[in-house]
């Protein structure tokens, strides 16, 4: 039976882009011994550029291919914030996920499964599947290193929202020291319902097979450390085995313009310039 590895990226653009890079990575490193299925939601972040995309990856890698769910539709107009509607959007795909499971293991055997952040409920679809799961973690080792230790936080603040603990700072191993207000904007609240599910998520990273981060040691060599000797669980009985298989990066159309970016890098002083990554809905508030 042919074996496929089984990818299911969250909605948006960025998040399948990501996954799609670690398909290819996945195919290279392995010599094409396992097919690549990319399970994707439909009726949310929808456009047109990602049905070119997944047609042009399908045309140019054969061995990948793409299991699209049936499309739902949910009410944009409610008062929830981004996070909280994607979670949900999530939750109401989890019988297709779960659906294209079983119909994928009757003519192949899936040898992983590796799902994205928000799609911990799938974690628990590979473990009664007996399918091996892992977390593909794009953030780097830095926030990796913060969620494993938060849900020991949100404990400790008693009830409190991080929002409301403006005098409050948060030392984590591995990293800087953190204000409480300055955690991600789905963790200030604890009436989201997005804090939740990303309480949910946080909690089950140490439930999985492993973690697929896109990092490598030069760049975050004290987070990866502190996670290595489980100083970010110290209470559990061990880290989950940590993969760092960066920089994963997909082909850039515009090779002229990196370039003269990386000449200009060169030519700047020893430390002296800080990178931020939007990623493709991100923004920083000025200080």
């Amino acid at each position: 039976m042919q074996e496929t590895i089984v990818l299911y990226p969250s909605p948006g653009l960025g998040h399948v882009f990501s996954m799609v890079e670690l398909g290819k990575l996945i195919l290279h490193h392995y010599n094409n011994r396992y097919s690549i299925t990319i399970l994707l939601t439909t009726g949310f972040w929808d456009t047109p550029t990602i049905i070119s995309y997944i047609n042009s990856v399908s045309q140019a890698f054969p061995s990948i291919s793409f299991f699209r769910f049936p499309s739902i539709s949910i009410d944009l107009s409610q008062n929830c914030s981004g996070a909280a509607i994607a979670f949900h959007f999530i939750h109401l795909h989890a019988p297709n996920a779960l659906h294209s499971l079983q119909q994928i293991s009757k003519s192949q055997k899936i040898s992983a499964f590796i799902i994205d952040l928000f799609f911990t409920a799938a974690l628990s679809m590979g473990k009664d599947l007996n399918i091996p799961t892992f977390y593909f973690f794009t953030s780097g080792a830095s926030t990796l290193a913060v969620f494993l230790q938060i849900p020991k936080l949100d404990k400790q603040t008693f009830g409190r929202s991080f929002k409301d603990l403006p005098n409050t700072v948060f030392h984590f191993e591995g990293v800087p020291s953190l204000r409480a207000v300055h955690m991600p904007e789905p963790l200030l609240d604890r009436e989201d319902p997005a804090y939740h599910d990303f309480m949910y998520f946080m909690s089950s990273l140490q439930q999985s097979d492993g973690i697929i981060v896109n990092t490598f040691e030069d760049l975050e060599p004290i987070s990866i450390k502190a996670i290595a000797k489980g100083l970010c669980l110290p209470d559990a009985p061990s880290t989950p085995p940590t993969f760092y298989i960066g920089p994963l990066i997909a082909p850039s159309k515009h090779e002229a313009e990196n370039d003269y970016c990386l000449s200009w890098l060169e030519k700047q002083p020893s430390q002296s310039v800080v990178f931020l990554c939007f990623g493709s809905h991100g923004t920083f508030y000025p200080p």
